[in-house]
Parts: structure tokens; C-alpha cells; sequence
């Protein structure tokens, strides 16, 4: 999602009144001015994507920690919608059979012929997608063609 993407969706949020919504979409967009204000320059697509990635996994673990604190359901529940939002901001995760013709044409194209080259496969996955595909899913469908 690019900078603007991410500034049209804000302002959608407000039109609609979505104030769950806006306030994600606004910390994603804090968090990348932070990127742009410290390293001076502007923030790229792979910016953005990588503050959503780093908020989905920070809002993961609260929502974790709540979930075993068992105390505060409305707490969680709002938690759980902040991740389904920020989980939209993202383009589509390859998988299914897009992702397995992949693994097929990496395995071949770096050679890898037993699971000790598993590594290099993923490596060559997470570049050629970046990081943007189901890594579960592919280890065990590497890992089954790898022997």
C-alpha cells in the first residue's frame, strides 16, 4: 500500500465515521511519517507494508496477553478488529496453487535438491514475494519436496 493509498483510506475512514479504523490507519500513517522525519526521505510501498506487518504483530501479542488475562472481552474483541483492519491494509498473501507453482520454480532455480537448501528456498520466496505469502503453508510444502 502506497503513502496515498494509505491517506485515501484515512479519509474514507472519516467520511464513514469509522473511528476504529481511522485510528489504526493513523498510526500506520505516524509510524511512517517517524520513518520519513529520521531517515529523510519518503517513504516507499515496502515502508508502509513493513509498518503494517510490525503492527499486526505488535497488536498480535497484546491481543495474546489479553486473551490470557481473560478479563477484559470487549478489550480483546476491539483488538481482534484492529488486526482484521490492519490485516486489510495489506495486498493478498500468495497461496494455494500460486504459491506451490512458486515453490516449484524456486526449488529449481536455486537447485535445491534436500532440506538442508530449505533455507535458501525460503530466502528466495520471501524475495521474490516480499515476505507477502503464506510461510506456514510453504515451509511444510518445501519441506515435502525436499527430502
Amino acid at each position: 500500500m502506497t503513502n496515498q493509498e494509505l491517506h485515501d483510506q484515512m479519509v474514507a475512514a472519516m467520511k464513514a465515521k469509522d473511528k476504529v479504523r481511522l485510528s489504526i490507519i493513523r498510526q500506520v500513517m505516524a509510524e511512517v511519517k517517524n520513518v520519513e522525519v529520521n531517515e529523510r526521505r519518503d517513504a516507499t510501498e515496502e515502508d508502509v507494508n513493513s509498518m503494517i506487518k510490525r503492527l499486526i504483530k505488535q497488536t498480535n501479542e497484546t491481543l495474546e496477553m489479553s486473551r490470557k488475562a481473560g478479563n477484559n472481552q470487549e478489550r480483546t474483541d476491539t483488538l481482534e478488529e484492529q488486526v482484521k483492519i490492519l490485516e486489510s491494509l495489506l495486498p493478498a498473501q500468495l497461496s494455494g496453487d500460486a504459491l506451490v507453482e512458486l515453490i516449484e520454480r524456486t526449488i529449481a532455480e536455486v537447485g535445491a535438491t534436500t532440506r538442508k537448501d530449505m533455507g535458501k528456498v525460503m530466502g528466495a520466496l520471501n524475495k521474490a514475494t516480499g515476505g507477502n505469502f503464506d510461510k506456514a503453508a510453504a515451509a511444510k510444502e518445501v519441506g515435502a519436496r525436499l527430502s
